[in-house]
């Protein structure tokens, strides 16, 4: 310390304290957010934390100071702690007919409440998912009236009304045998799940809509907003424990191989994620590339919708769409069982 100038040091306090909040953030998965809440908010800020550290790499390097080994080695220990965060690149293999082509989207109910002027939202979602034409689609935040468009899909299983939850749906080109819900207490949010007939097989699809935080970093003008949206997203982070382990004990009780799409409201680097994955294939870890953003939000690359398959099976393909139709982006996936 001696050795460096009044804005070196300075430099050098701040490495410190960027370099621990990264090495922190790596701990989030293993630790609940009951037993330590500030774990959760670093996890939700990863992608940045990361990002920050890395000019002090080349800072220090430029410097010709040792010090460029404090952020290298944090930045190191994360990557490879959380693998999924950026993806290289990876072959895609070109699906066969025997391939089973899934997409999980997000619609924000198909622009029903007018969260955009934009009044062909509903057609032109209708449309994208005609020309993509998936084998089975699971839609989050949903509405009746436009799903029944979709006329290639016979077969569906969608949230009850009387419910009075938020609307999932499961949309299927083979026969569903089998359906239920999982429900989530005090809360608009939750899950059901589809058994369906696959070509002499029979597999588990669940979709999930896991605790929103229903606030936008936009409205968070003042203290007092502030202070009202820490409470909001603490709240958030207590229930979407607590319903990921409702799904976790539902699916160690299922029969069938399992396929997970999910709207986690939450990051690859939450505990939330941890248990929710167990051994099941990220598809996007598998044939991802770049950041494999799923939600509209500026600074931060957020992926938090996901889809998961069972470790026996072969992900194909997988691919994220830049298409803003609604405040989260579709995921389109073939796996072949």
């Amino acid at each position: 310390m001696r050795e460096l100038s009044f804005f070196d040091r300075g430099v050098y306090i701040l490495n410190l304290i960027c370099g621990a909040l990264l090495l922190l953030s790596c701990l989030a998965p293993y630790i609940s957010v009951k037993t330590f809440l500030p774990l959760a908010f670093l996890s939700l800020f990863f992608p940045l934390i990361f990002i920050i550290n890395i000019p002090f790499i080349f800072y220090w390097s430029f410097r010709k100071k040792k010090i460029f080994i404090l952020s290298l080695s944090a930045v190191l220990i994360s990557y490879f702690t959380f693998g999924s965060f950026y993806r290289f690149g990876s072959s895609n293999i070109y699906p066969e007919d025997k391939d089973l082509s899934i997409m999980t989207y997000n619609t924000r109910g198909f622009n029903f409440k007018g969260w955009s002027n934009f009044k062909l939202i509903r057609n032109k979602i209708i449309d994208f998912v005609d020309e993509q034409d998936p084998d089975i689609i699971c839609f989050q935040e949903s509405k009746w009236l436009d799903m029944r468009r979709l006329k290639n899909y016979p077969f569906k299983y969608i949230t009850p009304y009387t419910s009075q939850k938020s609307i999932q749906a499961i949309l299927s080109k083979y026969p569903i045998v089998a359906n239920g819900t999982l429900e989530f207490p005090d809360t608009a949010n939750n899950a059901i799940y589809a058994d369906i007939e696959y070509k002499g097989d029979t597999i588990r699809i669940y979709n999930l809509h896991l605790q929103s935080y229903q606030i936008r970093p936009s409205s968070v003008r003042n203290v007092r907003r502030a202070v009202s949206s820490f409470n909001k997203m603490r709240r958030t982070f207590v229930k979407q424990e607590e319903q990921v382990q409702i799904f976790n004990n539902h699916k160690k009780k299922s029969p069938f191989r399992t396929i997970v799409c999910a709207d986690f409201n939450n990051t690859p680097f939450s505990n939330v994620y941890r248990i929710a994955k167990g051994e099941m294939r990220d598809t996007f870890d598998e044939k991802g590339t770049g950041f494999g953003k799923t939600f509209d939000i500026k600074v931060v690359p957020f992926r938090i919708d996901f889809i998961l398959g069972d470790k026996t099976m072969q992900v194909m393909t997988h691919q994220n769409f830049d298409l803003k139709l609604s405040d989260h982006y579709p995921v389109l996936t073939s796996i072949r069982l």
